[in-house]
């Protein structure tokens, strides 16, 4: 952690909250636990809106959020401050959530049995899903990912680049793909526009 921020370097309630959430990130890197709870507690809601929007699965995201808060409990000593609390926060979801992907495709590649993902059942349906979130549910896993973190999430598409080690042109790209996949989706727009 660097320097300790004052409220008199935070004039107005928008950054007065940030330099409070700089006390507790400081507080709970020292090893406060209560500190690190007021966090928790602060972003849980988010960290788990994300990682059910990139897993689509509820228990599988409940797990990447756990993993995700235990990371960061880990980690909180190197956050050096150079992006905020809940942009670092977001980042470790992330990596949770591809790390947990990759482990399952590589347990699904050396099963002989393996069932259709969800992606798959979804796109073999004979009428498309209705609901917002069920459509950006059976996007592909890639495009998802871009669509979360830079239309849901507000992430830039550098800040979705780094959190998912890619180029930012894939991801603009990417972004793109997913809008115009949910409008055709949505019956927004038509499969050739």
């Amino acid at each position: 952690m660097q320097a300790e921020a004052t409220i008199a370097d935070f004039p107005d309630s928008a950054a007065r909250a940030a330099a409070e959430e700089f006390r507790a990130v400081a507080a709970a890197a020292g090893g406060d636990r209560f500190a690190f709870e007021g966090l928790y507690r602060n972003h849980v809601g988010r960290i788990h809106g994300l990682c059910l929007r990139l897993t689509g699965h509820r228990e599988t995201a409940e797990d990447c959020v756990q993993e995700t808060f235990v990371s960061a409990w880990r980690g909180l000593a190197r956050f050096e401050a150079r992006s905020a609390f809940s942009t670092w926060l977001h980042r470790i979801a992330v990596n949770t959530v591809a790390s947990r992907r990759r482990g399952l495709a590589q347990a699904l590649e050396t099963s002989v049995d393996g069932e259709a993902g969800e992606f798959d059942r979804h796109a073999n349906e004979d009428t498309p899903p209705i609901d917002v979130e069920a459509s950006i549910a059976a996007l592909p896993e890639a495009t998802r990912h871009v669509l979360v973190l830079v239309g849901l999430y507000g992430f830039s598409h550098q800040e979705a680049a780094d959190a998912l080690g890619i180029a930012v042109g894939t991801s603009k790209a990417q972004f793109h793909r997913a809008r115009h996949m949910l409008a055709v989706r949505l019956g927004l727009a038509s499969e050739g526009t």
